[in-house]
This record gives C-alpha cells, structure tokens and sequence, in this order.
C-alpha cells in the first residue's frame, strides 16, 4: 500500500517530475491499441530519413534573392497591366509600374546558379541545391498562405506536414519527441503550422523556444534514482487501477507516457547543451560559446535533434528584427538575410562534411514572393505575391545544382515546370519514401491526406 502521507496526485506530480513537456506525449500510445511512435517502413525505401525544414516567415522577394530578372532593371519604371483580379481590384493599383531589384546577382559553384549578394554564403552552396524559381501558392495572405505551406490547406486546420511524416515513419528515438519546432516567436497562422490536429496526438510538433531554457520545467525536481523509485512505485498502483477498469488501452497508454517522460528529461538537456562542440563550429555557425539564442543556435540545434534520430525540425525564422514582410522598404531585407545566410549555409556544410546530408532533406521556403512592382516606380518596398516565387531543397535523393522552372522575364508568374504547394509536399514525402496519395488518414467520414486531391511529384528534382 502507497503510503498515505503521499496522495496517488502528489506522487504522479513528483514521478513526472514537471516533465510533461511536449503536447501529445501523455497521449502517445493512444493510437490502434499500440505505440505511434514506435518506428515503421514508408511504402519504399526512401532516400531521406529526416528532414529539416527552414521556413522564412513573412514573404522573401524572389527577385532580390534567387531569382535574378535582369529585365527589371531594363524596364524599371515601366508600366504595366494589373490582369489579375487580385491586383486590379486592390485599391491603390488601378496602375502600377515595374520595380527593379536593389541587390546585383553573380553566378557559384560549378553549376553557376546566379544568387544576389544578400546571401553570400547560401551562393558558395550551390552545387549542393536543387533551386525551384517556379513555385506558385494559393493564397496571398500571410496566414491563409502559411497555413498552406505547412498543412495543405489554405483555409482550415489540418494537420503539418512534420506530423504527417511523425505518423509516417515514427521515431528511431522514444526519449525525444518525433516533431521538433524551434522558434523564438510564433508566426502567422500560430500553433496550427506544427499542429497534428486530427492524427493522433503523439504527433504534434514539439515547441523549443531559444534561450538559457529551451524547453521549460525539463529538470527533475528529485534525484534520479528517488524518481526511478516512485515510477515503479505509481506504476503498481496504477496497474491496480487498470485492472479494475478492464485495461483501457487509454488509461495503459497514459501511464507508459510516464517512462517515456523520464527518458526524455535524460535526452532533451543533452541535445541543448553545445559545450562539447569546437570551437571551429561554433564560429562557423555565428556562434559565440555559450549563445543560446539566433538562427545560427537554431540551426545547430536542428542539426544535433536530428543526429538523436527526430525526424522533423522545423526552424521558424521570427527573429526580434521583424520578418519578411517588406511592404515599407526592402532594405529590411539586409538584417533578415544576414541573420540566415551564414547558419544556414554552416548547416549545410555540417550536415556534408558528417556524411548526414546523404540521408538529411533541407527544405528552404517561404509562404510567397514579393511583387516585381508596385504602385509606383520608386516605391520602397514590394507587395504579397503568390504567383511566382522560390524555394530550395538540398540532401538526400535531390538532384544538385539545378534550377528547375522559371517566372517570366519580369518574375510575374511562374510559366516553366511550374511547382505548386502541393507539388512541393508531394516531393517532400516522395523523398521521405511515400506514395502521397496512400498516406492517408481517416477523419470523419474520409480518407485525408497532406495534398489534398491534388499534387505531383516532381520528377526533375530526385537526383
């Protein structure tokens, strides 16, 4: 009998020791009677085992970044026709006029992919990327377009595409989680961008927030081995309440959460801690010792999660300097791409020189371009633009050095091998080992997946 000094709730608060730190871990094993999380084949071998996906919050400008249009700077000033009903019907551009890029582009690498002078050190990566200047998306909105890029959906909830790949494939590690997100801010669209909403809730993107504490309440308040103690002792009392209700797969379920709990309270302040790297890749990533904050953290911390075997990292970047979202005056572009353009660049030499980049798939996206125009010729900043833009994949099973598709002369509208949304994500699990069409889900009446009823794989960019 459990001593009666000590309530079951106070020794379930003590056991768990404040490490109920991840949504949809209480829940893990819910699913079909058994583990969710417990690792599984795709439908073929894929070439990619993880993924990291680099998310630019708020609208880069294809054409002062990947995108070089040297008929901008030909016509700058130039008028042109507003044909499309969401540009001739906004007030303000009942006329608008051809905005030429601020940055100049040179050609890397042996491809000689052109990239601006904004993103130095992502040009010296080229011959490792697959870059798509013809993505397109559905929607110009921040939060409809977001949502879009994250779940396939542009207008309801549903469930992130680094849950569905947690659904997919599991985990190769119980004592992290299987979705990991790290952002210092939320971005638009909120918590719905890494939500499982209707999978099963072990799938659930894992918030880590930078700073001295990325994960908070993850130390135990006990010594281990009293910690151990009263695991084992609320697992007898607990496999007496089982017992009495018929053994409720739920209930089962919740209480083998709580390993899975204490494990994690072992793994999470190991993978944060950054004191055993050298001093060589602290500098290659911007870092100083001991920084716990920045996109060059988030980039190093995406690459060790996915050295313990999580699946998807997703890194947000809402640094304190704002976002993409350039309506005032481009020249923000300057601080955004600095923030980025070393780190991601360190990740990427990182991930190759470990020999990871050969099973890692680098996702760089944003949610749209910026328009090549504006309502005036010496308007400083540029507009929301669906129709044209790009996005950038790197790793295993992506063909190097390529650009594939194209927008038309001024960046307008993709118009070569164009790459819709789902497209993209389509890829993206093809290159993970699925069939997008068979990963399916069923939810209230149907079957549901990541594209929708849409979405190709693209051909051209699997090596």
């Amino acid at each position: 009998m459990f001593p009666s000094l000590i309530s079951r709730r106070d020794a379930i608060r003590s056991a768990v020791a404040g490490s109920m730190l991840f949504p949809g871990i209480v829940q893990q094993l819910l699913a079909e009677g058994g583990d969710p999380l417990a690792p599984r084949d795709s439908h073929f071998p894929g070439r990619a085992k993880n993924v990291i996906f680099l998310f630019m919050t708020g609208g880069v400008s294809h054409v002062d970044t990947f995108d070089p249009k040297p008929a901008l700077h030909r016509d700058h000033g130039k008028e042109i026709k507003a044909d499309h009903p969401e540009i001739k019907d906004r007030p303000g551009y009942e006329r608008i006029f051809l905005k030429r890029p601020q940055w100049n582009f040179s050609p890397y690498g042996e491809c000689g992919t052109e990239v601006s002078e904004l993103f130095p050190h992502v040009a010296e990566c080229v011959d490792d990327i697959a870059m798509i200047r013809s993505m397109h998306t559905s929607h110009s909105n921040h939060y409809n377009a977001t949502l879009g890029m994250h779940t396939g959906s542009f207008a309801f909830s549903r469930p992130s595409i680094g849950s569905w790949v947690s659904y997919g494939l599991g985990t190769e590690n119980k004592n992290l989680p299987g979705f990991v997100v790290i952002a210092p801010q939320q971005t638009y669209a909120g918590t719905q961008v890494y939500a499982n909403d209707f999978l099963p809730a072990a799938h659930q993107g894992t918030l880590v927030v930078p700073g001295a504490e990325p994960v908070a309440n993850v130390k135990p308040r006990v010594s281990e081995e009293r910690q151990r103690l009263e695991l084992e002792t609320l697992q007898s009392i607990n496999e007496e309440h089982l017992e009495a209700r018929r053994r409720d797969p739920d209930l089962a379920a919740r209480m083998r959460s709580f390993e899975t709990a204490f494990g994690m309270q072992m793994a999470v302040p190991e993978v944060f801690d950054f004191s055993n790297e050298t001093q060589a890749t602290f500098e290659s990533y911007g870092l100083a010792p001991g920084q716990t904050s920045g996109f060059g953290w988030q980039c190093l911390a995406a690459r060790r999660l996915v050295e313990r075997g999580v699946r998807f990292v997703e890194l947000i970047d809402t640094g304190s300097s704002g976002n993409w979202d350039a309506h005032g005056d481009m020249m923000s572009h300057v601080g955004l791409a600095k923030n980025v353009d070393q780190p991601i660049a360190a990740l990427l030499k990182d991930l190759k020189q470990r020999g990871m980049l050969d099973d890692t798939l680098v996702v760089w996206t944003t949610e749209f371009g910026r328009t090549p125009f504006n309502n005036s010729a010496d308007a400083k900043g540029r507009e929301h633009h669906p129709w044209g833009f790009t996005s950038w994949l790197a790793g295993a099973g992506v063909k190097p050095g390529i650009v594939y598709g194209a927008t038309d002369e001024y960046g307008l509208r993709a118009v070569e091998n164009k790459v819709h949304v789902h497209d993209f994500h389509a890829t993206i699990l093809h290159l993970m080992g699925f069939d997008h069409e068979r990963l399916t889900f069923r939810h209230a009446g149907r079957d549901y997946r990541l594209t929708d009823v849409a979405g190709n794989v693209v051909e051209g960019l699997l090596a």
